[in-house]
């Protein structure tokens, strides 16, 4: 018997599995689960219900910058998420397409907290599509090409004492649990570019000699890795970069906004360590400049606010395509790493998977199984959906 393309593709869906799943389970709910992680991080937990029971999980984390999320800011999170959920709500987790184009634009207009929001529930739909089909995630994306990822510990958050020694002792630390690559950013509370000079060098000097601190701790078979966090102007992240090149940086991270191309691409081609971008940039348009003008050497996509899987799927396309490689922001919770675990298992250009390690003790245990991080490497799952389920006593006993 031949089969043509539409004949197969018709036998496949006709596959009583899918029509099973496909027509029959229906999103009836949403809720969002804030937990408080520290006294800084706040991780919101978005929670899809269905009429069969299955509930799939997103996370819509840091779309309120850096500093503490307050209850009134999880609230807002909330009503923007309830304005996406009516795109799906009787909907079938499968109609991820549909809810793209219904919401995309919206999401678009609207900044980071309508961008997360939507990306949330972006995440929690495939991880009900995958637990309808009892598949993993990333088999409904090609499979996975790998069962480990590389994972970098980002330490900045554990790091209390923000001088050279203290940075270093967290280093020291993460190395010692089997991290190979350790990335800070010494740099946060760097004055305006308005303030004196002398305040200014001071600052830089600081974040210099805590970068080469953390250098001289782990090693020159580690991974060390400057997130600068925008503060800088052109000539002054030149400047840092240069002072920093005995390091040998595996990236030096945002030294002004990724959406400055052209100051981005200035600095790029004035130093010699490789660049890194693009936490906070929404869907594949948001990219496409600085990987065509290869203004960075690695894109950093966040799955909680660049449109989630899919979008992430074509953003890594896009990105491949220039030889930039990919190595998703992720400073967040567990459902989000799991998430992004799901996406980078089959990226041909993937380089890391981010940790925001040493910031609570219980995180491990928010989810089950347990989440694991063995010789620098998380394992990626064969389990359906995202392959974890969340702790919600443990959740709900950690409030806002």
């Amino acid at each position: 018997m031949t089969f043509t393309r539409r004949s197969f593709l018709a036998a496949t869906l006709a596959t009583p599995l899918l029509q099973a799943a496909t027509p029959k389970l229906r999103i009836t709910k949403l809720e969002l689960i804030p937990v408080r992680a520290s006294e800084r991080t706040v991780w919101l937990i978005v929670k899809l219900s269905t009429d069969k029971g299955l509930t799939g999980l997103g996370e819509a984390s840091d779309a309120f910058g850096y500093a503490n999320t307050t209850k009134e800011q999880a609230a807002q999170m909330e009503s923007e998420l309830r304005k996406f959920f009516v795109a799906v709500n009787g909907k079938s987790p499968f109609e991820v397409e549909a809810y793209r184009q219904k919401a995309m634009a919206v999401a678009r207009a609207g900044g980071l907290i309508p961008s997360t929001a939507f990306s949330a529930i972006e995440q929690a739909m495939w991880d009900l599509a995958g637990q309808a089909l009892g598949v993993p995630v990333h088999a409904l994306f090609g499979g996975k090409v790998r069962d480990t990822l590389p994972v970098y510990a980002n330490i900045n958050r554990a790091t209390k004492n923000r001088v050279p020694a203290g940075f270093a002792d967290t280093a020291r630390r993460a190395v010692a649990e089997g991290f190979r690559a350790v990335k800070a950013a010494p740099f946060d509370g760097f004055p305006a570019l308005t303030r004196p000079a002398a305040e200014i060098e001071a600052a830089a000097t600081l974040g210099i000699a805590c970068m080469a601190a953390i250098r001289e701790a782990v090693g020159p078979e580690v991974d060390v890795m400057c997130d600068a966090h925008s503060f800088f102007s052109v000539p002054l992240a030149i400047e840092v970069a240069q002072k920093m090149e005995e390091l040998r940086l595996g990236w030096y991270e945002e030294p002004v906004a990724p959406e400055r191309t052209a100051e981005t691409l200035q600095i790029h081609r004035s130093i010699r360590q490789k660049m890194s971008g693009g936490e906070t940039l929404f869907a594949i348009e948001g990219f496409e400049a600085l990987c065509r003008e290869h203004a960075v050497d690695v894109i950093m996509p966040d799955v909680k606010h660049c449109g989630g899987l899919l979008e992430l799927s074509h953003i890594a396309a896009m990105a491949r395509s220039y030889g930039v490689l990919v190595a998703p922001h992720n400073p967040s919770g567990p459902v989000s790493t799991a998430a992004g675990v799901q996406m980078c298992a089959g990226l041909e250009n993937f380089r890391y998977m981010e940790l925001q390690w040493g910031e609570t003790s219980w995180r491990g245990d928010l989810v089950s199984p347990v989440e694991k991080f063995e010789g620098g490497t998380i394992l990626v799952p064969d389990r359906p959906g995202f392959g974890i389920q969340l702790n919600e006593k443990l959740a709900k006993s950690h409030p806002v």
